[in-house]
């Protein structure tokens, strides 16, 4: 959540710190601001709203320098304004700070301040970094940073500049992503890699509490005992391209059209990656059961590897959400594996589930998409995604690869090799899907004035209809729930009213006359179903039909979940809707 960039160097910082706040939208936020270092001290720009605003601020308002910091911010303390917005300076204006996170003894922390006679202006947490690094602030700007983060609580990623080190950005971060990149045209800090891939590929991922000191020729790495440290620089392959539309409208459907190449990437690493040699050093025997913890999308891919973990391997497989595991003693030991999904690897409630895990002695294997995250750096085993980035907040092709990895875990675990043969079909059949969306759209153009469209499904097609449901509300705006088809007639079914929309999943042959009877129902009771299905099934005024091709039952959610996609995508474009950056939603939930 929120996005940070910062930049050092010999070319004029703004328009270099305003697009890379763009390629930061997608992580959500509500408004924007910019200092740099001018010739007069600080020159700061902020605006609610979206980053055109600000640039229109910037247009009749010109600030320039060659050094400055950038925010994108999400608001958590305090509503979205102008004066909320980030970067925050100290009542001197001597000290100016971009923060991502929450720091949780901000109210203490702002009371002592306020007794000492600081005035502050916003409503932010955020602020009281700036406040108190200027109070602490001794002529040693490396010094002054170390002692603020001392005294905070919570999570931050931080960047600071001060008017006594006029070529001088300071970076730290504590459960909250920040990188740092190199270029001969200068160096930068930012939040994710899309910022600054337009300037350099060359990046140092940082961790917790270390501290990065950047001018627009060097940088330097710290501790918090103000000891220097060496850091791998690591060359991000992704190319510019891949962080662009490339002619789609939006970048939802960009990553949607990737899938089948992504996917095809992915396993790949499976085959003779190193995804391989990871997979291959697990032995299921050493454990008892495994736990699947995550969030959002990443929980719903959980939610199907359940029923593929446990028709396979004959293993209990418990899903958990990770912002409840967290909290509730889970029953994990050295016997336990516990998988960890996130797009991300920065996920806030899924790394405190992490390391509640791994207190508990059990074993961590985390499924991510971003080398160097936390989640990744921090689990006893990881194998990551190959969906490139993935810009649009809705997840598509992050979530498609986690599925293959989590299948490719249930086969190995099996010894169901044979199973691999089938799991690379899945790309050409989702090609197949595409050769179709034209229905699909028009289907979609229909839907745009309901209200509430349901989701069922049994067993597998249950556990898909749930990401679905989640798909369609999030871009749509459209109420909606997932359901299992048997549970209808405990109290869903009151809900279900003339022209209701009901979405039916029907991929599994032995339920298919058990989950047809419930679309019948539904349909008794004046409601139309779309019905999503590989099953012979035959079309009236009242259902409709979408066919899939044929595919393994276990694997078949990749494939209604094309379908599922598309047509959340559809309804919301005929709604006009920002569809790659739906309001309230970030990319990367990085706070609790």
């Amino acid at each position: 959540m929120c996005g940070i960039i910062g930049y050092a160097g010999d070319e004029c910082a703004v328009p270099i710190i305003v697009d890379g706040l763009k390629r930061l939208e997608y992580r959500g936020y509500d408004s924007a601001g910019i200092a740099v270092f001018g010739k007069d001290g600080f020159e700061v720009a902020k605006q609610k709203g979206r980053l055109s605003a600000l640039e229109k601020k910037l247009e009749s308002t010109p600030i320039s320098g060659f050094m400055g910091i950038g925010h994108t911010r999400w608001a958590t303390h305090g509503e979205p304004s102008d004066i909320n917005s980030h970067p925050h300076l100290g009542s001197t204006s001597k000290i100016a700070v971009v923060h991502n996170g929450i720091i949780e003894n901000y109210k203490h922390l702002k009371e002592r301040l306020e007794q000492r006679g600081i005035k502050f202006v916003s409503q932010t947490d955020s602020e009281v970094v700036a406040q108190l690094a200027e109070r602490y602030y001794d002529g040693d700007l490396l010094n002054t940073v170390i002692k603020t983060t001392n005294a905070l609580e919570g999570s931050y990623a931080l960047g600071i500049m001060c008017l006594d080190d006029p070529d001088t950005i300071i970076a730290v971060k504590k459960d909250n992503p920040l990188i740092v990149g190199v270029s001969e045209a200068g160096n930068f800090i930012a939040s994710d890699v899309p910022a600054i891939l337009e300037h350099t590929n060359k990046v140092y991922y940082m961790d917790d509490k270390e501290i990065a000191v950047i001018t627009k020729n060097s940088v330097q790495f710290y501790n918090m005992d103000k000891e220097p440290i060496t850091k791998q620089l690591e060359t991000i392959t992704w190319s510019v391209d891949s962080a662009e539309k490339g002619g789609y409208p939006h970048f939802m459907l960009k990553e949607i059209m990737e899938q089948p190449k992504v996917m095809r990437d992915t396993i790949q690493t499976i085959i003779a990656g190193e995804n391989k040699k990871v997979i291959d050093a697990i032995n299921i025997k050493d454990f008892d059961k495994i736990v699947v913890t995550a969030c959002g999308s990443a929980y719903n891919a959980g939610v199907v590897s359940k029923y593929v973990f446990e028709r396979l391997c004959r293993f209990s497989c418990e899903v958990e959400l990770a912002s409840e595991f967290r909290y509730k003693d889970a029953i994990v030991d050295k016997r336990t594996l516990v998988i960890l999904v996130s797009q991300s690897g920065e996920t806030a409630d899924t790394i405190a589930a992490m390391r509640e895990a791994k207190n508990k002695g059990a074993t961590t294997l985390s499924i991510v998409n971003v080398i160097g995250s936390t989640i990744a750096k921090e689990t006893d085993h990881t194998i990551y995604t190959a969906a490139g980035p993935e810009i649009a907040v809705a997840t598509t092709k992050a979530f498609s690869t986690q599925l293959v990895l989590l299948y490719t875990l249930a086969i190995k675990f099996s010894g169901s090799e044979s199973l691999m043969d089938e799991l690379k079909t899945i790309p050409d059949k989702i090609q197949e899907i595409f050769e179709h969306v034209d229905y699909i759209q028009k289907y979609a153009a229909a839907c745009i004035g309901y209200k509430s469209i349901f989701f069922i499904g049994r067993n597998i097609d249950y556990a898909i209809a749930l990401e679905g449901s989640l798909k369609l509300k999030e871009i749509s705006y459209i109420h909606s729930e997932a359901y299992a088809g048997g549970e209808l007639k405990h109290g869903t079914i009151s809900l279900v009213e003339e022209n209701t929309l009901v979405v039916t999943i029907a991929c599994c042959e032995r339920l298919h006359g058990k989950i047809l009877s419930n679309a019948e129902q539904v349909i008794s009771r004046g409601a139309k179903v779309l019905f999503v299905s590989n099953c012979k099934t035959e079309e009236t005024d009242k259902l409709s039909l979408i066919k899939l091709p044929q595919i393994n039952e276990l694997f078949s959610p990749s494939l209604s979940v094309i379908v599922l996609q598309l047509f959340s995508y559809y309804v919301a474009a005929n709604k006009g809707l920002d569809i790659d950056k739906p309001r309230n939603l970030a990319k990367s939930v990085t706070v609790e």
